[in-house]
């Protein structure tokens, strides 16, 4: 690859990862926000090199070259002295590796097709996320459904000793995941980093006709009554009650709990 291509390269990368990073909320498909800020410098750092190099390498900006007594000598001769010390060695200096161009495509990916967040394949074959312990709980609202995130539902089914959740109406979101005999799963992905560390929370939907995978919902219902609540043993699964399509959040990896319809 030419150092003029490679310059260019430089400018497509870098105007890809801006294009998500910088001028729109994209990035957070992929990482955690506040790694943002640092994909932004990146994007930055490859522009500035794309630059530096195009201007470093375009054509006739060196005047023909002179010898240690100040003796201009032609282009030819000079380019004989290139192609010699280049032998010499035994490869081209003033190309890079052919292996560069892998990057072209992801960087076209960024510009024109910014691959979706994590859905249902990735929760299907992921590692179930193991919900910390918590030292108490906070009351719940005196009325109407109580809006939570699929963490704290996990946690109170399995280990709020009052049963705080016993004949009591949430309101969870998530996206649906294929389940088995009959049901299915709202899920939420959690990452650490980025999306290759990421965890699965899923709940399980009972009574209700499964929407089309990777659908963002809010979901209405009581606790599935299955086993024993406030214990491990306790099912960690809801019987709805009503269903809503909502968009996709700007950050699906933050389990937080849904507002409520006004």
């Amino acid at each position: 690859m030419k150092r003029t291509l490679q310059a260019g390269l430089l400018l497509l990368t870098g105007a890809g990862v801006l294009r998500v990073s910088l001028f729109s909320d994209i990035v957070l498909r992929y990482v955690k926000a506040g790694l943002q800020p640092y994909v932004i410098a990146s994007g930055v750092c490859l522009m500035a090199l794309g630059l530096i190099g195009a201007v470093r390498d375009r054509p006739g900006r060196d005047g023909p070259a002179k010898d240690g007594a100040g003796h201009e000598h032609g282009q030819e001769q000079v380019q004989e002295q290139v192609h010699g010390h280049d032998h010499e060695h035994g490869h081209d200096h003033s190309h890079g590796p052919r292996i560069a161009w892998l990057l072209l495509l992801p960087a076209l990916a960024l510009l024109f097709y910014a691959p979706p967040a994590l859905g249902s394949y990735t929760a299907a074959r992921d590692n179930a996320k193991v919900v910390e312990d918590y030292d108490r709980f906070e009351p719940l609202p005196a009325h109407g459904p109580a809006p939570l995130s699929l963490t704290e539902f996990i946690a109170r089914a399995q280990q709020d000793d009052h049963q705080a959740l016993k004949d009591r109406t949430v309101l969870l979101s998530g996206f649906v995941t294929p389940g088995k005999n009959g049901t299915w799963d709202l899920t939420r992905l959690l990452v650490a980093c980025c999306a290759a560390d990421s965890q699965s929370l899923t709940v399980t939907m009972h009574g209700v006709q499964a929407p089309p995978a990777d659908t963002w919902v809010k979901v209405t219902g009581t606790w599935h009554r299955e086993g024993t609540l406030g214990t491990p043993s306790a099912a960690l699964a809801l019987d709805v009650t009503s269903l809503r399509r909502i968009p996709q959040p700007p950050s699906p990896y933050l389990d937080r709990a849904p507002a409520i319809d006004s």
